[in-house]
C-alpha cells in the first residue's frame, strides 16, 4: 500500500502522563481513530469520515487533516503548534 502524505506531521501530547504520538500519513491518523482513540465522540466520527473521503480521492486531504486535529483536541490530546 502506498502511504498518503499529509503535509507536516502532527504530534499529539497526552494531557496526562503518556507518550506523545506522531503522524505524518493519513494512514496512521485512521488506524488511531479506529483503534486507539479514546473516545468515541462526533469529531472523532467526523475524522474517520473525512479520512476516508480524502483517501478516496473525494476531498482535500487538508480537510482530513482539519478534522483530525479537531478529534484530537476533542479527544483531549494537545497538538504541537505545527499541526
Amino acid at each position: 500500500m502506498i502511504e498518503m502524505h499529509w503535509g507536516d506531521p502532527i504530534t499529539l501530547y497526552p494531557t496526562k502522563d503518556g507518550v506523545a504520538e506522531r503522524f505524518s500519513t493519513i494512514e496512521k491518523a485512521r488506524h488511531w481513530l479506529r483503534r486507539h482513540w479514546p473516545t468515541s465522540d462526533e469529531a472523532r466520527q467526523a475524522a474517520l469520515e473525512k479520512i476516508e473521503s480524502a483517501m478516496d480521492c473525494m476531498s482535500p486531504v487538508k480537510d482530513a487533516r482539519s478534522a483530525f486535529v479537531a478529534a484530537a483536541l476533542s479527544a483531549g490530546f494537545v497538538p504541537d503548534r505545527a499541526s
